[in-house]
């Protein structure tokens, strides 16, 4: 049932004030506390009427039948889409998000997205997520080959970036460390400015030319190539801040948290919930039953995609409670994200 036009606003407000107050205190809110706020004019018995409309509409629900009142999943959403006013992050978490990621030498990417995720925790006393690039995406920089054994090489794969992916493979016993430096200038050469999931194709390509050509040493070199790059390169995702969600009071039950810390420790339900949130860029709210997955009900993930000028590279984000404060974590995550993007990019450069 609808909320009658002329109280829209009206039943806006008490909705506002009912997430307000049940982000704050995890606790149902009834119609008398909401008519002790300073910005409500309205007696106990017309919130009561607004709050029974609300939860006609599915916006509100009654745990239990003496109790007050929590916002639904529709009712998070419809707070979020068209009451929440987003400002700027304030100058204070501006700052301690940047002493994390620009006023610390930091080394590799590494240590740029274990920072990341734990200025995003600190800031937002949730668990943070943050996914490194795809490896697949990012620009070759060059491919070492070197000889360990008889038969047996290890593969250093070096981005633009800066990433480093190591593997080892075998090869045929009669190759000499000077047989693999060649091939690795062949290869670095003939594969220059690609990503990694290009350089893939390229060189299959190469070797079904090749057959023709009858040169042994380009064709010794492609096979490297082909067997150095079978496997599918995985980026990393790190994980801050779990023992946060400890201190909430939605997580008491332990059967509960352990579900929650064994989603985090096979990290697979969170990989899909941020290859979602690549594929639909920006910054995105999944609220409770909104991401699709069973592990996470009962939880809110706010992500947001960072990269370099159009390309997105990875994800980052908070995990919570559906009563998270969205009013102050969409803004971390929006800028962290930002941050993210303008560190890589000047990296690049």
């Amino acid at each position: 049932m609808p909320v009658p036009e002329e109280l829209s606003q009206r039943a806006k407000l008490i909705l506002a004030s009912v997430v307000a107050q049940y982000i704050t205190t995890a606790e149902p809110v009834g119609s008398r506390t909401i008519s002790k706020q300073e910005n409500i004019d309205v007696s106990p018995a017309t919130i009561r009427n607004v709050m029974l409309d609300l939860e006609e509409m599915g916006y509100l629900a009654q745990p239990h039948a003496s109790a007050g009142r929590v916002p639904t999943t529709d009712g998070l959403r419809f707070y979020v889409d068209s009451i929440l006013e987003l400002g700027e992050l304030d100058e204070q978490a501006q700052e301690i998000i940047r002493e994390q990621l620009q006023d610390k030498p930091l080394h590799d990417l590494s240590e740029i997205f274990k920072n990341t995720g734990r200025a995003l925790s600190s800031i937002s006393r949730q668990a943070a997520l943050v996914t490194a690039p795809s490896p697949e995406q990012e620009v070759f920089r060059h491919m070492e080959f070197i000889l360990l054994a008889q038969g047996l090489i290890l593969v250093v794969l070096v981005a633009r970036s800066g990433s480093v992916q190591n593997r080892v493979i075998q090869a045929e016993e009669d190759l000499t460390q000077e047989d693999l430096d060649k091939y690795s200038r062949y290869l670095n050469r003939l594969l220059a400015d690609l990503t990694l999931s290009q350089v893939k194709r390229k060189v299959a390509r190469e070797m079904a030319q090749e057959k023709n050509r009858f040169d042994k040493v380009l064709s010794r070199a492609l096979s490297l190539g082909q067997k150095a790059m079978e496997t599918r390169l995985e980026g990393d995702l790190y994980i801050e801040g779990q023992t946060n969600l400890m201190a909430q009071p939605e997580f008491r039950d332990v059967a509960r948290l352990r579900g929650i810390f064994q989603a985090f420790e096979e990290k697979s339900t969170l990989l899909r919930l941020l290859d979602k949130a690549m594929t639909a860029g920006g910054v995105r709210l999944f609220i409770g039953s909104e991401s699709e997955l069973a592990e996470l009900e009962g939880l809110s993930v706010v992500t947001s995609v960072y990269g370099k000028g159009n390309q997105s590279m990875g994800a980052l984000g908070v995990i919570g409670p559906t009563r998270m404060d969205y009013a102050k974590v969409i803004p971390v995550v929006d800028f962290t994200a930002r941050l993210v993007s303008r560190i890589l990019n000047e990296r690049a450069k």
